[in-house]
Formats: C-alpha cells, sequence, structure tokens
C-alpha cells in the first residue's frame, strides 16, 4: 500500500467524511424530490483526494461486481470526468442507480484502509458524482462488437436483467428484453421512492442500455404470453435470462389483515411510485391513509413506505420493528433520514392483531412487547414474546414490509425448472444456470430479496456463462 500520495494523510482532519448536502427536513417533508442532492465538484475533489490508491485495493474486492475503485477515483481527482466513468462503466452500466443505493458502507467502502482509522472514502458519492456529469453531458456509447447473429431472451427489466441484457448486447448479441410492467426498471421504478431514486435517473439509464442495441418489450408476461419453452423453440431465442425479482408481498397471518387500511409495502409503494399517487390529482391515483400509519418492519423498504406516508400529509407515522435499532438491515443513513423527518419507531415490538370499526376499516394496531435472547449459533438474538405486555395503539393505515418473494407464473409454467420453496429458482452459483439447458437466472428470482448491487452481480456472472455457452455451442456446430 502506498501512504504517498497526499500529505494531507498526515493529518487527522482529513479523514473526516465529506458529506454531501441534503434538503432541510422540514422542507423534504413536505416534496418528492431527491433529498441528498449530491456533491459540488469542490466535495468530490476532497473526497477523491482522501484515496490511499492502495496496490491490494480491499475496496474493489468489496465491491460485488469489482470496479476498479482506486483508478476510477484517481481520474476524478485530475478532473477527467470521462475517463472516470468508463472505468466504472467496464463494471456496471447502472452508475448513476447505484451511486444512490447501493449499500456501500456494507461493501466497497467496508473495506477502506482509511476506515480502520476513521471515515473511508465516499466510493458511492463519487460514483454518483461522475455519472450525474455524464448524465448531463450525453451518455456516450462505447464500442461494441459486431452482430454475431445470435438471439437471447432476458425476462424482467430489472437490475439483474438490465445488467445481463446490456453486459450481452456489447458483445454482439441481440437481446430482447421483456418487461411484464409498462416501464422498465423493475424495483427501480415501482419499489424505490422518488426522493431516493428520481425517475429521471432509472430512465437515463434504460435508454443507455436501449441505445446499446437492446430490444426493450414492456407489457409482456412471460408464462402467459410465452412460455420459456416456447421463447426456445418457438421463437429463434438460444438463451434465455430469468430475472423477474421478488414481487409477491409477505403477510404477517394475524388477525385483521383483510381490513381496509391494510397494504402490503409493495401495493403501496407501486401505488406511490409506478402510478404516482404522490401527485394527485394531477395522476387519476388517490391514496386515502388517514392521520396515524404504522408501518411493520425494519429494512429499506419499511423506511421507504414510512417516509412516503409522511409526505403524503399524515400527521404521524410509526415503524414498528420487533428487534432494536442495532439490528435494523435499513442503511443507517436512511435510518438517521426518517429520524430527522420525525418518523417514530417503536422497537421490540410485534403485531399481534390488528383492530377494524363497524365500517371494516382499521382503527388499532395490538402489539406485544419483545426481549432478545442470547446470541445464537449465527450470532443473532432472537426475539422473544415477553407475556401479558399487549398494547394497543390508535391508527388508520398498516402497512406490511416484513419481506417478498417470487411470483410463482414462470416457475409453474416451465417444466422441469428446479426451484426451492417459496418460489426460489434453483442455480448453479458459479455459472448461473438453472436445472434447464440454455436457461439462466439471476437476482432476487434466485436469491430471495436482496440489493441492487447484488443482483447486477448474478447478472454479469450469467451474462458471462451464456456468452461461454453460446460460443461453445457456435464452436461445436458441424
Amino acid at each position: 500500500m502506498s501512504q504517498s500520495v497526499n500529505k494531507n494523510h498526515q493529518d487527522k482532519t482529513f479523514f473526516k467524511v465529506v458529506d454531501a448536502p441534503k434538503q432541510e427536513p422540514h422542507v423534504r417533508i413536505n416534496n418528492f424530490k431527491e433529498v441528498v442532492l449530491g456533491y459540488t465538484e469542490e466535495h468530490a475533489l476532497v473526497e477523491a483526494s482522501k484515496c490511499l490508491h492502495c496496490l491490494n485495493a480491499q475496496c474493489v474486492k468489496g465491491c460485488p461486481v469489482g470496479i476498479d475503485i482506486p483508478e476510477f477515483i484517481k481520474h476524478l481527482y485530475h478532473k477527467d470526468y470521462d475517463a472516470a466513468i468508463a472505468i466504472i462503466k467496464e463494471k456496471n452500466s447502472l452508475p448513476a442507480i447505484c451511486g444512490r443505493v447501493c449499500p456501500q458502507e456494507e461493501q466497497c467502502q467496508k473495506f477502506c484502509i482509511l476506515g480502520q482509522k476513521d471515515a473511508p472514502v465516499s466510493i458511492g458519492r463519487l460514483e454518483r458524482y461522475v455519472a450525474d456529469i455524464e448524465q448531463e453531458k450525453g451518455i456516450k456509447i462505447p464500442q461494441i462488437a459486431p452482430p454475431n447473429g445470435k438471439k437471447v431472451a432476458v425476462i424482467g427489466a430489472g437490475p439483474a436483467g438490465l445488467t445481463v441484457a446490456a453486459d450481452l448486447a456489447k458483445l454482439g448479441y441481440f437481446v430482447e428484453l421483456f418487461e411484464a410492467l409498462h416501464t422498465e426498471g423493475g424495483v427501480l421504478v415501482y419499489g424505490i421512492p422518488e426522493f431516493r431514486l428520481p425517475k429521471s435517473i432509472v430512465k437515463a439509464e434504460v435508454d443507455y442500455i436501449e441505445k446499446l442495441g437492446v430490444k426493450l418489450t414492456p407489457n409482456t408476461l412471460i408464462g402467459r404470453l410465452f412460455t420459456i419453452d416456447e421463447l426456445l423453440s418457438k421463437k429463434g431465442f438460444e438463451a434465455v435470462f430469468i430475472g423477474t425479482g421478488a414481487g409477491l408481498p409477505k403477510f404477517l397471518n394475524i388477525p385483521g389483515e383483510n381490513l381496509n387500511g391494510v397494504y402490503s409495502a409493495n401495493e403501496f409503494l407501486i401505488r406511490v411510485n409506478l402510478m404516482k399517487a404522490y401527485n394527485f390529482p394531477k395522476y387519476k391515483t388517490p391514496l386515502g391513509i388517514g392521520k396515524k400509519v404504522v408501518v411493520i418492519g425494519g429494512g429499506n423498504v419499511a423506511l421507504d413506505s414510512a417516509r412516503s406516508a409522511k409526505r403524503l400529509g399524515t400527521e404521524k407515522v410509526y415503524i414498528l420493528y420487533r428487534r432494536d435499532k442495532n439490528e435494523m438491515p435499513a442503511r443507517e443513513e436512511e435510518i438517521l433520514n426518517a429520524e430527522e423527518e420525525d418518523i417514530e419507531f417503536k422497537f421490540l415490538a410485534a403485531p399481534t392483531k390488528i383492530i377494524g370499526d363497524e365500517q371494516g376499516h382499521v382503527k388499532a394496531l395490538e402489539y406485544i412487547n419483545m426481549e432478545l435472547s442470547q446470541p445464537d449459533t449465527s450470532g443473532r438474538r432472537k426475539p422473544i414474546p415477553i407475556k401479558n405486555s399487549e398494547t394497543t395503539m390508535d391508527v388508520d393505515t398498516v402497512i406490511i414490509a416484513i419481506g417478498r418473494t417470487p411470483n410463482p407464473i414462470i416457475q409453474s409454467t416451465t417444466k422441469g425448472l428446479e426451484t426451492t420453496t417459496g418460489g426460489i429458482i434453483v442455480i448453479d452459483k458459479k455459472t448461473g444456470q438453472t436445472s434447464l439447458n440454455a436457461v439462466y437466472a439471476g437476482g432476487d428470482i434466485a436469491t430471495g430479496e436482496a440489493t441492487v448491487i447484488s443482483a447486477m452481480a448474478s447478472g454479469k456472472i450469467a451474462a458471462q456463462n451464456i456468452h461461454q455457452y453460446l460460443t461453445n455451442n457456435s464452436n461445436n456446430t458441424p
């Protein structure tokens, strides 16, 4: 590791993180505009100057798609933004998205050497900075291999599918990307609110992938309109990638879940994000949520739901989580944002019953207090109900955000496709191949609910192995 890049590394204050400016809480709770405003050039250059340019860069090992992080930061520091974004896009076709929503603190930044003493380099903020510059200037299309005459079908235009489509298009394949919804992006458009990920950013990234030569086909539900077998046997595709995500909500299985005023987070966020309920009445998606809302869960989806409800004008929003704050899977940054926005957390509490009024609408939630056991063999402490500690809180709306599972349509219409309990498609993790020849899968459909960047990583593995499979088949053809 080189320690001679910048003499300021000797100064303890140098290690302090450069925070990106944000909308003030009292302002942002009244709009759906992006909360984090991003670095200015001055911010970016100061933060980039912190990088030690380690010879054995652990941050790269922490990146699921293997971006050469020190190299892109070096070019950023020298204001060669074209070179910086080109290095990122060698491995990541969605940098403006990843720079906003990836949990860098648990991935690349977690392994930054500077983090052993103080704050690591804010890699995600720097990635966003150069990606945003590229979008402002106009996204450049890289050199693409000549058409090789081979066709690949990609099902699902979320992070995994977009990654596969981009990587194969660059290699000369004709790729058709089928999406069940009317717009591409998957969870990026229906699940993540505008204030965390503007839809204009997603559209620009999708437009880039279309310019690579990918054919986008929305409003097409594979498994109903065509089966996997029909794509391969009748539509001329030589390989198929399944990246349909996990869009089926989980429920609590407690009394009262059928009352009016109970939403799955999936339905709630689709109404807010995709159907633009936040811009009612311009968009005809009314969403009556009353004065008091409680969200059940502790992940990013729960926080997205709570913060969206706050912006829709409800007076009080609670998050009910059965573990303590330290065990919340949500990003620390988003927990802080929610606290600043006056979201009230009720930890060590689990719902037991939803109570309705005479008209069948939610009027209260009963929950029981919990305590954590000693750590089990995995190191995690199990929440245990405290007897006779039930409490009732008055609420008008309950949003359930306890996870999602795969939609079963493709699994139920594809003979021989091996799945596990819950509809997860079984794959070879080294190749992405399913139990069927020429059929690959990745993202949440193959792993369960996970992160955007992990879905992209599995998509890159599948793309590499689809290319290898089709190349070998071509070479073996008499």
